[in-house]
């Protein structure tokens, strides 16, 4: 359904569209993730918890049906966007949920590059996409209520990524809205503050609607040819030997770049992590690098060919340069 949003938003003439939900138990990963080395897919399936992956970029997030879904499907030139960039959208958007937060009696405030916190700990996590010309999905999991058992049991989490967070378990950094009202509010009343604070930001009204039909067939093709294909689930797979590997925690996420060399030049290069870009963008790096000299002043003028601001939101090219090269030099060890 989310995949649809923005499809419909370019090519069906569609407004903005809002989607809000709830999951079964369920456990999704970002776009270009590796699901294998992100989960205990063999804990996920002994406890029932469906697994896929998302369309978006960012992290691995845990759903249920106490964690509220968002999809939202808007033109990146909608007023109020911020001049659509990435940082913008996730900027304009985070205060529609501090609006709403504020509304039920929560005070939070937007922490870049991608968390709505409350007092230092995360209550909500935004993603974002834009693959279809000007349109854009937005995706949040908003924390209404949260197992965190479920997460420490299937999550397999970079021990980089977690002791730069400074915490030794996922209690102390995350929280929920029930935890700081300190009683049990209904998922629906925390739906409809954030649709007040939609309509409240943007100066909208929203009038509930159904996909027509048109856009029933876009959603059965995505099921079709996306979720319910292993190609999708278990794409972006690292690869297992003779690789080397370098793996930095960046302002943008963490970065694993996977790279090998024959003779002097680059054989084939990975980029992937939990970071925000698009498949375009990301192929066009990995397409600069393959077969050209593996020289560390020819990686960086390759890299320069292609490179603009936020192809990866958050990352600069010097970044991306030191982890090709820690790859470089591990391969060079194997």
């Amino acid at each position: 359904m989310d995949d649809t949003l923005p499809q419909s938003v370019s090519d069906h003439e569609s407004p903005p569209i809002l989607h809000l939900y709830n999951f079964v138990p369920s456990v999704i990963v970002g776009k270009y993730q590796d699901i294998e080395t992100a989960l205990k897919l063999d804990r996920c399936r002994a406890r029932g918890v469906e697994f896929n992956r998302r369309s978006t970029g960012g992290g691995t997030v845990i759903m249920g049906p106490q964690v509220i879904a968002l999809g939202l499907g808007i033109n990146v030139d909608w007023p109020g966007l911020k001049g659509g960039t990435i940082a913008g959208v996730f900027e304009a958007v985070a205060r529609v949920f501090t609006m709403a937060l504020e509304r039920l009696g929560v005070t939070s405030y937007f922490q870049p590059k991608n968390d709505l916190e409350v007092s230092g700990k995360k209550i909500a996590g935004l993603s974002a996409a834009s693959e279809t010309g000007k349109s854009l999905l937005f995706h949040t999991s908003f924390l209404v209520d949260f197992d965190v058992e479920l997460m420490t049991d299937v999550m397999n989490t970079p021990l980089l990524k977690l002791s730069d967070k400074g915490y030794s378990c996922f209690s102390r950094r995350i929280t929920t809205v029930r935890r700081e009202l300190g009683k049990n509010i209904p998922i629906e009343t925390v739906m409809d503050a954030i649709q007040w604070g939609f309509e409240k930001k943007f100066g909208i009204r929203f009038r509930q609607d159904e996909p027509d039909e048109w856009e029933e067939t876009m959603v059965q093709k995505f099921i079709d040819e996306r979720y319910t294909q292993r190609e999708w689930i278990f794409s972006h797979k690292h690869p297992r030997s003779r690789m080397g590997i370098g793996r930095i925690k960046t302002r943008a996420g963490l970065l694993e770049i996977y790279l090998s060399l024959s003779g002097g030049a680059i054989e084939h290069v990975i980029i992937t992590g939990d970071f925000f870009s698009t498949t375009e963008n990301i192929h066009r790096l990995e397409n600069a690098l393959k077969w050209t000299s593996a020289r560390e002043e020819m990686i960086r003028e390759n890299i320069s060919k292609v490179w603009r601001n936020d192809m990866i939101y958050g990352l600069d090219a010097p970044t991306l340069t030191e982890a090709i090269l820690l790859a470089k030099e591990n391969q060079t060890r194997l």
